[in-house]
């Protein structure tokens, strides 16, 4: 297992409208966001306010079977999930999943700014669902 530190990539909030979501939280960071981007592969429209390891990510639901929209009917606007940067997704979630994680995906998917992801489970995090976001040639503390 890669023993470098894994940053934080991210903070996902799931929102009904980024178009209302978006001015709460700009003024929160005191910055601009992002374009909006679909992203198909996951029926989400996605955008990003802050720099760094400081960014959130806000994500729209596209369709009433988006994992989103299941999401917000279930449990409301607010905290999806936390993301991680890691280098090499596939050797990654070979590492967690030998550690005894549950992957929800088994093999990297699309994402946001055409980076590969993939999520662990909630329950091995706390209630947490985790995303990996392969960033190559990322630096660990980068």
């Amino acid at each position: 297992m890669d023993t470098s530190p894994f940053p934080l990539d991210h903070v996902g909030i799931a929102v009904r409208s980024i178009d209302e979501a978006m001015p709460i939280w700009e003024r929160l960071a005191n910055t601009r966001g992002s374009d909006v981007e679909t992203v198909p592969a996951q029926r989400v429209r996605v955008a990003f306010v802050g720099t760094g390891s400081a960014r959130v990510e806000l994500i729209e639901p596209t369709s009433a079977d988006s994992p989103i929209s299941r999401f917000l009917d279930k449990r409301g606007p607010g905290l999806h999930h936390v993301a991680y940067r890691v280098p090499d997704i596939a050797g990654a979630l070979a590492d967690y999943i030998a550690l005894g994680m549950q992957p929800i995906d088994r093999e990297a998917r699309p994402g946001a700014a055409g980076h590969r992801v993939a999520f662990l489970h909630p329950r091995d995090a706390g209630g947490v669902l985790v995303e990996l976001v392969e960033v190559p040639n990322s630096s660990a503390g980068a």
